[in-house]
């Protein structure tokens, strides 16, 4: 009797170790890692600003002088990528436009503090507090490319009053939008190849499972047919654009997670809006434009979907380029084509 109580007793403890080990694992395997620590010199190796929350973000200033300048246009670089995002435009056309840029790294990319809890409304304001910070005037263009375009659509949303303008390059698609027709985003998201399928649906649904999603061994959480998802012009670009490693080695400096990861979760979470209620930020006492650009041979972003926002917000111009595919922000003609469009 007594030694049968001893092996169950046994039997429960190696149960708890088990349990507790398994346990344990998960919670390692979920939990995403801090992140990695900016190096000593980080002033030296970027301009920064303090933000209100204690919180830096890191610039460039390219182009005319802001005090100066006619056109003020705040570039949020791509899915990624960073501040340091080639411009395809020349000095003549700067001076000619008088364009200052100004380029950041959003929060958790290269030298800009990360934010455990960022939104398509943080990246917002980090917007404009930065704007603020740096003294570029009450108002300013905003330009987004692919994925890093969603926080323009917070920006038509909740800083309408501090825009001259917004641009919208290839922007990214929330298939979880409720005033788009399902049918609509159901028929897009099944172009997307069936890995890059599931890690947003695991993004949407589970977000705090993405990091685990992205970092096991059993399967690719992106395609890896680089055919499924640009066209060859678009590989081509891409090649070029990243010949020059630490381009992305700063931009991802921080860790992965705290910048694409986050990126993704901030995208394609559920947001607090629908684009299809946006309104109008421009009247004939604040003039201003809104341009979605859209490459019909895009094989990412669904030409059908941009259509119907643009016929249910008139006050967007669509502009549908011929034989350009997603990466048309490194085209220099198609770029120059997006800031003329941007200044006039």
């Amino acid at each position: 009797m007594f030694s049968y109580m001893l092996s169950t007793g046994q039997t429960m403890l190696l149960l708890v170790v088990v349990v507790g080990l398994i346990a344990y694992y998960v919670y390692k395997s979920i939990k995403p890692p801090p992140p990695i620590p900016m190096p000593e010199n980080v002033a030296e190796i970027a301009s920064r600003i303090k933000l209100n929350d204690g919180r830096y973000l890191a610039y460039k200033e390219l182009g005319y002088p802001k005090d100066k300048a006619k056109n003020k246009i705040i570039i949020l670089h791509g899915f990624g990528s960073s501040k340091l995002v080639d411009l395809k435009i020349t000095q003549e056309m700067i001076e000619e436009f008088k364009i200052y840029f100004l380029l950041f790294d959003r929060a958790g990319y290269g030298e800009s503090d990360p934010l455990p809890s960022r939104t398509l409304k943080t990246d917002t304001y980090d917007i404009e507090e930065l704007a603020e910070k740096l003294q570029i005037g009450p108002k300013y263009h905003v330009l987004g490319m692919s994925l890093g375009a969603y926080p323009i659509y917070g920006c038509l949303k909740y800083i309408p009053h501090r825009l001259s303008g917004a641009t919208l390059v290839v922007p990214l698609l929330n298939f979880w939008w409720s005033g788009v027709p399902k049918n609509l985003l159901t028929a897009a998201f099944k172009k997307l190849p069936i890995q890059n399928q599931w890690t947003l649906r695991v993004a949407h649904y589970f977000p705090w499972l993405l990091y685990w999603w992205m970092t096991q061994k059993w399967f690719s959480p992106f395609s890896q047919n680089d055919k499924e998802t640009m066209t060859e012009r678009d590989i081509e670009l891409a090649d070029k654009h990243t010949k020059h490693a630490y381009i992305k080695e700063s931009a991802l400096r921080q860790g992965e997670y705290v910048s694409m990861q986050r990126d993704i979760i901030a995208g394609f979470e559920n947001w607090e809006f629908d684009p299809t209620e946006l309104r109008n930020p421009f009247s004939d006492e604040n003039k201003g434009s809104v341009h979605i650009w859209c490459a019909l041979e895009d094989k990412q972003i669904s030409r059908e979907v941009l259509l119907y926002l643009c016929d249910k917000l008139p006050w967007i111009k669509l502009h549908q380029v011929p034989e350009a595919g997603h990466l048309i922000i490194h085209e220099k003609k198609h770029f120059e084509d997006i800031i003329k469009a941007a200044c006039s």
